[in-house]
């Protein structure tokens, strides 16, 4: 894997506090794919035999309602790691992943890392504690879409993107997304035409820029008026 992969994998939360040696020991394992845009990664219900992390590019993960739509959990870019929920468990992934930009991404096979641990106590327990940080989150998610109406969503969903997709400009952040109105509202659980109402106020009162697919956070500190 060279030493590319390694400094890669130092930039992976799951990794970042591990010696060198022990995330030499990850990127033996560490299986490179070079996918492009629309390619699916694992369909929901597909065996969960391994877990993933972005190199570079954007992954979304989402569901499939019965009526045909998409419920889009979260979308990741680099150093996100996706489908650790199979990690340790016999179980089918309980959500779609598909190349949302042209990625590079690292898999990692359930059974190798699996092995790999049972003698490396360090690395067992690095991975436990960021796993358990996403899980406290999820289920923070959840109760926000619970409790918070959508102005309150929208503006956290908006402030996420910022800090995980934000490039810095002259006109503020700009949200490095192409991601639709109908997207967003999946994300967010609400109707398109609702989105597009919210970020019609918050552009009214200044907090965000529009163009096209383009979302320019102007004033984050009004942005962030609207959480409850």
């Amino acid at each position: 894997m060279g030493n590319i992969t390694i400094d890669i994998l130092k930039k992976i939360p799951a990794f970042s506090e591990l010696d060198d040696k022990d995330i030499e020991s990850i990127a033996k394992i560490t299986i490179s794919k070079s996918l492009k845009k629309g390619e699916i990664v694992f369909m929901e219900g597909d065996p969960g035999n391994a877990f993933y992390f972005i190199k570079s590019g954007k992954v979304k993960i989402y569901k499939t309602t019965a009526d045909g739509r998409e419920h889009i959990f979260t979308i990741l870019s680099e150093g996100g790691v996706f489908a650790e929920v199979a990690l340790f468990g016999d179980i089918k992934y309980p959500a779609t992943a598909e190349i949302l930009e042209d990625a590079n991404i690292g898999m990692i096979k359930n059974e190798d890392l699996e092995e790999l641990i049972r003698n490396n106590v360090e690395i067992a327990l690095q991975i436990i504690k960021v796993f358990s940080r996403k899980l406290y989150l999820s289920q923070q998610k959840v109760k926000e879409l619970a409790l918070s109406d959508t102005y309150d969503r929208l503006a956290r969903t908006l402030i996420g993107f910022a800090k995980d997709h934000g490039v810095k400009t002259h006109r503020g952040i700009e949200i490095k997304l192409n991601i639709s109105r109908q997207e967003l509202g999946n994300m967010v659980g609400t109707a398109r035409e609702t989105v597009s109402r919210s970020l019609s106020q918050f552009r009214k009162e200044g907090s965000i820029d529009l163009e096209a697919r383009k979302i320019i956070i102007k004033d984050m500190k009004k942005l962030q008026e609207w959480i409850q």
